[in-house]
């Protein structure tokens, strides 16, 4: 396969998930920010930021503050279409010093961050 036929498509893997089955659902994203891809990369990036503070501050936290932090990135992550973190943020706020929900909600940011990772390279 010619190298710019690897360079210009996205890994094969992806190509068998339908949007919505992606960590990062791509067709919500793009309805909110109006198609615009230097606008939709500028958001993920600040996800991925505040999506990193957030589980430090879950880890360091407990109860009614990792509610508080649980409920803000469920926003967050509902807006870009991240939505099983926002689900896994929703359990936690359920249960917020159950260590299987908050590892779940680790799990599903890595997700994320791991899926847009192999998109870049």
């Amino acid at each position: 396969m010619p190298a710019y036929a690897i360079a210009f498509n996205r890994p094969e893997t992806e190509c068998r998930m339908t949007s919505a089955e992606r960590p990062i659902d791509f067709d919500h994203l793009a309805r909110q920010t109006m198609g615009q891809k230097d606008l939709e990369a500028e958001v993920l990036r600040l996800f991925l930021r505040q999506a990193r503070d957030c589980v430090r501050s879950i880890h360091a936290s407990q109860g009614k503050d990792r509610v508080g932090i649980a409920h803000t990135l469920k926003g967050s992550a509902r807006g870009i279409g991240a939505f099983n973190v926002a689900d896994q943020a929703a359990r936690l706020e359920e249960m917020p010093d159950d260590a299987e929900r908050v590892e779940a909600l680790c799990e599903a940011v890595v997700a994320v961050e791991n899926f847009l990772l192999r998109l870049s390279r």
